[in-house]
């Protein structure tokens, strides 16, 4: 994009202020009556009266004008084909998780990858994401299908040295194939350089050993010298389970948390996903370990998906302790829907039962996870906030839509009540990607169709790939009866 645009005395600006937030170190403040204005890709101006010229002028009365929501875990790949199946779903006897049981026996073919990955990016850019980590499979052409589609995608091939299933419902088998994962960082390698090489400027990659639990520490250790040689981010799935918390402990004696540390691997740039079974979890006793202060004082980021975890009564401990630790604690939509708005607010859901008091997960702290905080996850200062400098990745709400009334606070109304229906106009790099509601770039229809078809494959199937050989109406019954 060339030119210089002017979004016009908007109603209301989320800007920043460098010495703002709850410890003084930077937060996002309102600005009342206030211009955002950007030249190509980046912000120029964003406050009062601004009196250069532009190109394109924009009414900001009855708006909002937000920064580009940061999401930093999803896996649109498959999760779209899931909706439906796993809601109500977890295996009692492997910790309440659906990771063994049930996520390989659903898995969409690698032919649907594409479609799923458009529907959720379609949610996404809907609930106001402008930049989103893609932790899926390599496959051919991705770099351009997610190019296509406006967004701002960050590709974090997924690789690993084992496969875990399980044949009896209780117990976890993992086979192991060292090759495997070699060849999958070699493929992961090639994806991060076509990324980096593409026109847009938009598209990025990450390391990604895909579980600690499935990697050898070779593996894991070789992709952090990658990812810090490029200057880039790995992303590690961590204490997501009591599977895999007592798998570690009982492979080695440590924690996961404590044998990333033990690995050098627990460090700046590195990503945990979901950071949730530390020793001192109220499921766990583990009382002889200290991963929460070596989370903190490591500089290690967690990327926090409250949604998929609710489902089967599992929650981080918590968001507030997290933030307020000064953990760079982003968000992510690991499940459907890929609606980003949601899982703000499921985020302060579960971190206030978590807590115990509303004084945690507060707006502020939440919003920032959704913003800069995961934006400083994937090691960008230039996206997540509003300020000179920084990419025009911004959001137009309509505080005018009825569910945003009476507007006293609009991010309140936004995040508590109104959700993505108030969302109106996105930009991505300067350009208009949704407009007035509507995604430019994705046929919604048509993919939702291939959704369907790919979703009816996996159904038919699903006796092949289950241990019990159930079919899908036994695996995953219907929330009520379907007359005969």
């Amino acid at each position: 994009m060339s030119g210089t645009t002017v979004i016009r005395n908007a109603d209301w600006v989320i800007g920043w202020n460098p010495s703002g937030g709850w410890d003084g170190s930077g937060g996002h403040t309102y600005l009342k009556g206030a211009d955002v204005v950007f030249t190509g890709d980046k912000l120029i101006h964003v406050g009062a009266g601004w009196d250069g010229k532009a190109d394109t002028t924009v009414d900001g009365s009855g708006r909002m004008v937000m920064p580009g929501l940061v999401d930093i875990h999803t896996h649109p790949s498959s999760e779209p084909g899931n909706k439906g199946l796993n809601e109500e779903l977890g295996s009692p006897k492997l910790g309440q998780s659906s990771l063994y049981e049930y996520m390989p026996v659903f898995r969409m073919l690698p032919e649907g990858a594409a479609h799923a990955t458009r529907y959720a990016i379609w949610e996404m850019l809907k609930s106001g994401v402008t930049t989103y980590c893609d932790l899926s499979g390599a496959r051919e052409n991705w770099v351009e299908e997610v190019a296509a589609t406006g967004i701002r995608g960050v590709l974090c091939p997924m690789y690993r040295s084992a496969v875990w299933t399980t044949k009896d419902g209780h117990s976890v088998v993992y086979d192991w194939d060292e090759a495997m994962g070699e060849r999958g960082l070699e493929g992961a390698i090639a994806i991060v350089e076509a990324a980096d090489r593409h026109p847009s400027g938009r598209m990025s990659g990450m390391m990604g050993p895909s579980q600690i639990d499935t990697c050898t520490p070779e593996l894991i250790q070789a992709s952090k010298q990658e990812a810090d040689r490029r200057g880039i981010t790995m992303h590690i799935h961590a204490a997501q389970s009591v599977v895999e918390f007592n798998e570690m402990t009982r492979r080695h004696g440590m924690t996961p948390i404590e044998w990333l540390d033990d690995l050098g691997v627990l460090a700046k740039g590195t990503i945990i996903a979901h950071g949730i079974f530390l020793n001192d979890h109220p499921w766990l006793h583990w009382p002889q370990a200290n991963d929460f202060e070596r989370l903190v004082a490591s500089g290690a980021a967690v990327a926090h998906c409250p949604n998929v975890f609710w489902r089967r009564g599992i929650a981080l401990n918590h968001l507030g302790r997290y933030v307020s630790a000064g953990i760079p604690l982003g968000l992510g939509t690991d499940t459907f829907p890929h609606n980003f708005l949601h899982e703000i607010e499921i985020a302060m859901v579960a971190g206030r039962l978590m807590a115990g008091t509303y004084t945690q997960a507060t707006t502020e702290q939440t919003f920032a996870a959704a913003t800069y905080l995961g934006a400083r996850a994937i090691g960008r200062d230039d996206i997540g906030r509003l300020a000179p400098g920084c990419k025009a990745d911004l959001v137009l709400v309509d505080t005018d839509h009825p569910y945003m009334q009476p507007l006293r606070d609009p991010l309140r109304s936004l995040l508590y009540s109104a959700g993505d229906r108030a969302v109106r106009d996105v930009y991505v790099a300067g350009e208009r990607i949704v407009a007035n509601g509507e995604v430019a770039r994705i046929d919604i229809e048509a993919t939702s169709a291939k959704l369907n078809e790919f979703q009816r494959i996996t159904t038919s199937s699903v006796r092949q790939r289950d241990w019990a050989a159930r079919d899908i109406d036994r695996l995953t019954p219907m929330s009520i009866p379907v007359a005969k």
